[in-house]
């Protein structure tokens, strides 16, 4: 299949080789997209060397003003235009480490602006990077990797993730609404565990004792993003997507 051919996109996250990011990079180019693929390390551009003349990497550090243009630009350079944008940077990175797992009584500021921006503030940056070249085309699909967490439940410890994940949501919503009549639709994407390179060991127990028995494969998720991210999708907008095998639908599992 060809769905996604002529069609360019940014993937933001998408330095870690069994991540979310760059899968859904990889399932955009083997229907036909072109990707610039964004990340924080030379990564970048050893995942877009594995596809070859259909992507390149940019390193960027998009929690800095300034450094979501250099993805756009980069997609311009090469391409002339900028039809997707899939926002899955956040939670960690090579240059900025973790987000906090403290107490909200006991967290520093600083922690608490430094995962807000990796997870929310990168995402608003390459939206208002973009959303200009997509109402002025009258076409733009923009697909954010949020988390079940601040979307339909929460874990102690873990505020900044949870109000980052919420929040983007949110952001989603209002700017869906903003350019609804431009052809640009603006979607989240909710994923539950996902075996990905940064799981941690508790989150696959968790999965394991879920009613699917497993974690995720980040290429479930990317078939959700590009559900999202295809031209015939023009009529879902301001929605999210949960994908979590059903991990937070029982009041209480197994059944009794």
């Amino acid at each position: 299949m060809a769905r996604f051919r002529d069609r360019v996109a940014i993937v933001t996250g998408a330095g870690s080789p069994g991540g979310i990011g760059a899968a859904v990079a990889r399932a955009l180019v083997a229907e036909g997209g072109r990707v610039v693929l964004g990340a924080t390390s030379e990564r970048a551009h050893q995942r877009a060397a594995e596809l070859g003349d259909a992507a390149v990497g940019v390193i960027a550090d998009l929690t800095v003003d300034g450094a979501a243009d250099s993805l756009m630009r980069a997609a311009l350079d090469r391409w002339g235009r900028v039809d997707v944008l899939v926002n899955n940077a956040g939670m960690t990175s090579v240059s900025s480490g973790w987000d906090a797992d403290d107490d909200v009584a006991e967290m520093s500021l600083a922690a608490w602006d430094a995962a807000l921006a990796r997870n929310l503030t990168t995402a608003f940056l390459m939206c208002r990077s973009v959303v200009p070249l997509m109402t002025a085309a009258g076409y733009g699909r923009i697909v954010s990797i949020g988390s079940t967490t601040g979307t339909v439940n929460a874990m102690p410890g873990q505020s900044t993730y949870t109000a980052a994940k919420a929040g983007l949501v949110g952001l989603s919503r209002a700017l869906a609404l903003e350019v609804v009549g431009d052809g640009v639709t603006v979607n989240v994407v909710a994923p539950g565990y996902i075996s990905t390179d940064s799981q941690l060991t508790f989150e696959a127990t968790a999965a394991a004792a879920g009613p699917i028995g497993r974690s995720g494969t980040p290429a479930e998720i990317a078939a959700c993003v590009l559900f999202l991210a295809h031209e015939s999708a023009s009529f879902v907008t301001g929605t999210v997507v949960v994908a979590d095998g059903g991990h937070g639908l029982p009041e209480t599992w197994p059944r009794p």
